[in-house]
């Protein structure tokens, strides 16, 4: 039988019936816990800057109505199913929502984002997975659940612990999609990268996941000089800036003043795919370079001459693999990857569900390297 909790028979849930209505908070009944599923209570949700012009449909992306949106949670796990074999009610966890078909691990959707673009994901979202975190409980799949070390993360320091808060912890999912890139291009200790842009939020998390994972200089770039002072201030030794003009001469030449750069990690907005900096970044990179390309979501021009006699290596990467998770919460337990004020990042604001429409202009507006908005089902 499942194991669970004493659970309510309905909860509140944030829900959007149509991409060009407002979303309305709803009392639904509770989720029906079903075999390689778990039902958690949620405890904070952060949104991501582009919040709403996913839900509002500006996006363009598919989405199948009416759903529960969200995205990445902590939350406290309620019921398990009968396959469970680790998890339990009462643990902490971080629910994840890149999720992943069990019979063809090709097929794979943002939970609460997207319905996915092929046959496969539109019916595993359209049957199983339509409603996401922006309610009081959600149906995950088990293998989302991350589970969280409460004795070492949320411990007081005189205990050995590292005395984060649990709102500190829902920060995790920027670095995380950082780490699989990074990852991917194997970012060694000792080692020199470019991050471009790296003033945002997913550019931000890639330089304090650079810095857990031991690079020695983090050459990081931006338009605004003023959040690039911001990066900088992070770690004053081992980050150094430049500033992204738009001449990719230019800014090759100010790259080769840092010496040989190793590593070149990329995850800019679909505005950003005519940038200069993919051409002047990829150029800059060390004979055996490697380059992590995470961001564009467009065509983008790419140096042929420098990839081929530089003998250089180009990977793309949407979000990371199952197995990068072990190696990514190491660093979390161990202090590696620093969270809250001291690891740079700030929460601007918590919003119930009945606040949707503000916390989304706050998520749009306070976007920076370690900023982040809540809202608190």
């Amino acid at each position: 039988m499942a194991t669970t909790e004493s659970l309510p028979q309905s909860h509140r849930a944030l829900v959007l019936k149509s991409p060009d209505q407002p979303l309305v908070v709803e009392v639904r009944p509770l989720p029906q816990l079903t075999s390689g599923s778990a039902i958690v209570r949620n405890l904070n949700v952060p949104l991501v800057s582009y919040s709403r012009d996913v839900w509002s449909g500006k996006r363009g992306v598919p989405m199948i109505t009416p759903m529960v949106p969200g995205g990445t949670c902590v939350a406290r796990v309620a019921a398990v199913g009968p396959d469970a074999t680790s998890l339990k009610p009462g643990q902490l966890v971080y629910v994840h929502n890149f999720i992943a078909s069990r019979d063809n691990p090709d097929e794979l959707v943002l939970f609460g984002f997207t319905s996915g673009f092929s046959p496969g994901t539109q019916s595993m979202v359209a049957k199983e997975w339509r409603d996401a975190t922006l309610a009081e409980y959600s149906k995950v799949p088990l293998e989302n659940c991350i589970p969280l070390d409460e004795t070492r993360l949320l411990g007081s320091p005189e205990q050995g612990g590292l005395g984060y808060t649990v709102d500190e912890l829902a920060y995790l999912g920027f670095p995380l999609v950082a780490y699989g890139g990074l990852r991917d291009i194997d970012l060694k200790p000792g080692e020199t990268i470019v991050i471009a842009p790296a003033t945002g939020q997913f550019g931000g998390a890639a330089v304090q996941m650079a810095l857990a994972m031991g690079a020695a200089t983090i050459i990081a770039m931006g338009r605004n000089t003023q959040a690039l002072q911001r990066v900088e201030s992070l770690d004053p030794t081992r980050i150094k800036t430049l500033q992204m003009i738009g001449d990719w001469e230019k800014e090759l030449e100010a790259l080769k003043a840092f010496g040989p750069i190793d590593a070149f990690f990329d995850i800019s907005p679909r505005e950003a795919k005519d940038s200069s900096h993919y051409k002047s970044c990829i150029s800059a990179l060390r004979r055996n370079g490697r380059a992590s390309l995470m961001g564009g979501l467009g065509d983008m021009t790419i140096p042929g001459f420098a990839m081929v006699f530089g003998n250089l290596q180009l990977k793309g990467r949407w979000m990371w693999d199952r197995e990068h998770i072990a190696g990514f919460m190491r660093l979390v337990n161990s202090g590696q990857l620093k969270l809250g004020p001291r690891g740079g990042n700030e929460i601007t604001g918590k919003f119930g569900l009945e606040q949707w429409d503000a916390a989304f202009d706050n998520a749009a507006e306070k976007a920076r390297l370690g900023q982040m908005t809540l809202m608190i089902p």
